[in-house]
């Protein structure tokens, strides 16, 4: 959360990935190229099986590339670390034998190895957050999809990671949750801006969340395109400029023939 604008965090070189089911080993992606810098919101856009999920599990380090590297600040990934923290789409990743506070201060303690005073005082902070400081001393159980989003949420930014990693954590909420989640997501960054790495297969949550875009082609994921914020408009998601920008990604996504090496 330190990082300063601009600075480059992450630089994904060449990497493909692989993983075997049945019958036999499957790529994933193959030789995706892209650089993550201080402050960002990034996201992976593309259509299911595209192995943009697989990517993030790599840059978390859970799945080591067959070729290329993943560094962060000029590091190799070897393993998984604090420095990056997963949020997925499941709703039963807190412990349901926790308290809320619990849920955020454990990992806090464990990893960050803060004493529990400084623990707490940091979970509450964060619980404040995203606005859920009245439900410190509740059970996942009693909390809503969207109010247990947001616990995982405050529980990743209170590690404080280098880069917040985001798996489709939205995908599984109903539209006005999730659309209220993407607001809640964006004005968390206006307030701490983390360098966020967001995984979707929505073109319209890529355009709202995101101010850089990645397009992976249809299995195995390949680099079709990378757009900057200045190719959409953010002005509302019913104005014609942001679907004009639906249609663009849907043709630059989905077009035949030979992959598109676009920087908009």
């Amino acid at each position: 959360m330190d990082a300063s604008y601009g600075e480059r965090l992450l630089a994904i070189d060449g990497v493909s990935l692989e993983y075997r089911n049945r019958e036999r080993i499957v790529r994933a992606t193959h030789e995706v190229s892209f650089d993550v810098y201080g402050a960002d919101r990034f996201v992976l856009l593309g259509p299911s099986g595209c192995g943009k999920s697989t990517l993030l599990k790599a840059i978390a380090g859970f799945i080591e590339p067959v070729a290329g590297t993943i560094a962060l600040d000029g590091k190799t990934v070897r393993g998984p670390g604090p420095d990056r923290v997963v949020v997925f789409q499941e709703f039963d990743q807190l412990p349901p034998w926790k308290t809320v506070l619990e849920n955020i201060a454990f990992p806090l303690r464990v990893a960050r190895k803060l004493s529990r005073a400084e623990a707490k005082a940091r979970a509450l902070h964060y619980l404040d957050k995203v606005g859920l400081a009245a439900f410190a001393d509740a059970y996942p159980h009693t909390l809503s999809g969207g109010m247990k989003q947001r616990v995982a949420i405050a529980r990743a930014l209170a590690m404080q990671p280098r880069v917040l990693l985001m798996d489709e954590p939205f995908a599984a909420l109903d539209a006005l949750t999730r659309r209220k989640m993407q607001e809640e997501l964006l004005r968390l960054w206006e307030g701490e801006r983390f360098t966020l790495l967001f995984v979707t297969h929505s073109i319209e949550e890529a355009l709202v969340v995101g101010n850089r875009i990645l397009l992976l082609s249809p299995h195995p994921g390949r680099v079709r395109a990378e757009l900057n914020s200045h190719a959409w408009s953010h002005a509302s998601t019913d104005d014609d400029a942001f679907r004009a920008s639906v249609a663009r990604i849907h043709h630059l996504l989905f077009e035949t023939g030979t992959d598109v090496e676009a920087r908009a």
